[in-house]
């Protein structure tokens, strides 16, 4: 069915390549989340305030039918219909593309030689291992493989990762481009953090006046492992031992399916940046949000309770242990103890933030811009 689905669309964008490119028109794919709070978002924001381009931004997020009425569901299979037609054509005719994942239709999209194509990804550095890299399926590898032959730039966060991200798309390491990940400008800019920390407050008084350990674990590759990652967590110990001076609030990946009950504060909707910004504690295992604490300089914990397993079903670029910038705790004890007892792990994270970003500053986007868009009109 996703074949059919693929074709489809293949059918609509390429017939839409009758129509002239739009100079000032850039298309943002996402092709999961809707581009929200990531790179992607940060660069349409970016262009839409500078002005004198017309944005289109695309997700299979319109495909999603809503049941909840007659006219819902109309208006909804309205916009099904244009994924497949309006913003098909909209995407043929853009001079500059973004995307912030692999967008699978795109390996049988015939693009303009006008237009510019360029990966952003969704996430900063190099940690588990993705695109390519990973033992795939021979269909959906030679679909990864074609869509890398349509890029024209893929974009990382440090020349140290550009091998890694030009083996994960495909592409010739000179296409990769260290300018920095736009969704950094907001990480490392001047903030409010205590107005923000207050509005938090406000919404959970039972967390005021203690410090915020954020429990944010990625997703597994079936529901079981998935609520295990909650059953782990021992949250009457976590208040029995940490619970006068902490407060623990958990952000399950979009991908993790549990009926279990989270944790302490369940945060999964909240902004995570925002969270990075107010959090004084990281607890996760193989998710790239260690990115953002790292680059605060903010301490992390890695819960790696199934490392020998995950190692088998995705791996990563590097050793694991030597390299994550946090102590690495096997048990939910050691994860206390951690907590109680931080460890002095400057040296560790200073090489980590090091290797993975060229630049800690709130420039990126403007880099991104201005190499990409500016140099290229």
């Amino acid at each position: 069915m996703k074949k059919f689905f693929y074709s489809l669309y293949a059918l609509f964008f390429n017939l839409s390549r009758i129509f002239p490119v739009k100079k000032n028109r850039i298309a943002f794919v996402a092709p999961h989340n809707g581009g929200s709070g990531d790179s992607l978002s940060a660069l349409r924001t970016y262009v839409e305030e500078k002005g004198g381009f017309e944005t289109v931004t695309i997700s299979t997020q319109d495909l999603r039918l809503d049941f909840s009425g007659v006219k819902a569901f109309i208006i909804s299979c309205l916009k099904a219909a244009g994924f497949f037609t309006l913003k098909a054509k909209a995407l043929a005719t853009s001079k500059y593309v973004f995307l912030n994942d692999n967008f699978m239709p795109m390996a049988s999209l015939n693009f303009s030689t006008e237009a510019v194509v360029t990966q952003l990804w969704h996430a900063e550095g190099a940690f588990k291992k993705f695109g390519l890299s990973l033992p795939l399926s021979s269909d959906i590898a030679e679909r990864e493989r074609k869509n890398g032959q349509k890029l024209s730039y893929v974009v990382c966060s440090s020349k140290n990762i550009a091998p890694v991200y030009a083996q994960a798309f495909g592409v010739d390491e000179s296409k990769v481009l260290a300018l920095g990940a736009p969704r950094i400008d907001s990480l490392v800019k001047k903030r409010d953090i205590s107005s923000m920390r207050e509005s938090f407050d406000c919404l959970h008084p039972e967390c005021r006046g203690k410090k915020l350990v954020l429990y944010a674990p990625t997703f597994r590759d079936d529901a079981k492992a998935d609520s295990r990652l909650v059953d782990r967590i021992d949250i009457n110990a976590f208040n029995n031992e940490l619970g006068g001076g902490y407060a623990l609030l958990t952000k399950l990946h979009p991908q993790i399916h549990s009926e279990r009950t989270v944790p302490g504060v369940d945060v999964t909707g909240s902004n995570i940046t925002e969270l990075a910004l107010i959090c004084d504690v990281l607890i996760t295992d193989y998710s790239s949000v260690c990115m953002d604490f790292a680059l605060l300089s903010k301490p992390c914990i890695f819960f790696a309770f199934d490392l020998e397993e995950y190692q088998k079903e995705r791996s990563f670029y590097y050793d694991y242990k030597s390299y994550v910038p946090g102590t690495v705790a096997e048990s939910f004890d050691e994860v206390i103890d951690a907590i109680k007892n931080p460890r002095s792990d400057e040296e560790k994270l200073r090489r980590f933030r090091e290797f993975n970003f060229d630049f800690i500053d709130s420039d990126n986007t403007r880099r991104v811009f201005e190499r990409i868009i500016s140099s290229n009109s």
